[in-house]
């Protein structure tokens, strides 16, 4: 936006300062002059002569000084007002200063002003933690975007190779080709709703409504119960009324996707998944935990990175996409919650859901 130029704040604050010093100044050299006049008679005349000078004698004396007086307030409010102003805004400079890089792009560059605390040090210190967080997220949506890339291109370029062997070899198989074409597609479709979903929740575009988190606990439960009973996961849900203010959609999805990772990342044989809810004064929670193998602490504090898998991005029948947690964690900040996920002892995740309770 285009403004036209005006005075720096720097000669704002010089004038400020002479305009005070000078009336500062005249106040003074009016209460001298009233009380002088309180010991000078006023007139002429024989009386007067003999009391001393006289007002207007006074005045002669007084008004060369006054004004000699105010000249030298002048130049030294000018040069002290001056000096004084850019010191006090020497901070401001470098504030601007690092204000010019970021906007030029340098995210890195920090203002980390020396002293004690002031206004200015708590604007730089608020303006560093800005630009700190700022920094971490575009440097997170950029390994987004690049592993967003590279797994979208992925089932491109399955479907791709599969083409190119079909027109190469006309006589094989049509029915083997569109499956695996169905599958790649169905892949692709899967991963698209997921980056759809975590875009909405990061938006946060939806209605506020009462949840139970109980019942989608259970609906999460009935519908994935067919796939523990194939990996031979017993799951155990103990839910009480654990009433949410959010989005029933986004609740739904982020409990079955904690639900699914806990089933897919489980032990090979007899393994389980405890899903609880509880109800506190000012918030719900929901606790999904489930055996599997041991988990190192800084493997697991990477889970809700998109695209990042705890098996070590080995894929599986039922892998996902590797946005679940990640989508998770979008559904848990857009409610204005936590998420804990720590590993167990005995191996597996214990993931803790903390939303405020509704109204």
């Amino acid at each position: 936006m285009a403004r036209a130029p005006g005075l720096s704040v720097r000669l704002k604050l010089t004038l400020s300062y002479v305009a005070f010093l000078m009336v500062a100044g005249v106040l003074l050299l009016a209460v001298v002059w009233v009380f002088l006049l309180r010991y000078v008679p006023d007139g002429a005349g024989s009386r007067a002569i003999m009391l001393g000078p006289s007002r207007t004698d006074l005045w002669r004396a007084f008004a060369p000084r006054a004004a000699q007086a105010f000249a030298v307030l002048l130049v030294l409010g000018l040069v002290g007002g001056w000096i004084l102003a850019g010191r006090m805004l020497a901070p401001l400079a470098r504030i601007t200063r690092a204000t010019r890089k970021t906007a030029e792009g340098s995210l890195s560059h920090r203002i980390e002003l020396e002293g004690r605390r002031d206004e200015f040090r708590e604007l730089a210190d608020s303006f560093d933690a800005m630009l700190a967080r700022l920094e971490a997220h575009v440097a997170e949506q950029q390994r987004f975007a690049a592993n967003a890339s590279h797994e979208l291109r992925t089932p491109l370029a399955v479907t791709q190779t599969l083409l190119d062997v079909a027109r190469s070899d006309p006589n094989r198989a049509a029915d083997e080709l569109i499956d695996r074409l169905h599958a790649v597609n169905a892949r692709a479709i899967a991963l698209t709703e997921a980056l759809l979903l975590l875009s909405r929740a990061d938006r946060r575009a939806f209605t506020r409504e009462r949840v139970d988190l109980s019942l989608l606990a259970e609906e999460a439960s009935e519908t994935l119960l067919p796939l523990a009973e194939k990996r031979g996961v017993t799951i155990t849900t103990s839910a009480e009324n654990a009433p949410a203010a959010g989005s029933r959609t986004l609740l739904l999805q982020m409990t079955t996707n904690l639900l699914h990772n806990a089933i897919v990342h489980n032990l090979a044989e007899h393994g389980t998944v405890e899903l609880r809810t509880a109800a506190g004064p000012d918030s719900v929670t929901l606790t999904v935990e489930n055996t599997g193998e041991e988990l190192a602490q800084p493997l697991v504090s990477t889970l809700t990175e998109p695209f990042r898998r705890g098996s070590e991005r080995v894929r599986s029948d039922h892998a996902g996409v590797g946005l679940g947690l990640a989508i998770v964690k979008s559904i848990v900040e857009a409610h204005d919650g936590t998420l804990a996920i720590v590993p167990r002892p005995a191996g597996g995740l214990r993931v803790t859901v903390n939303l405020p309770a509704a109204r």
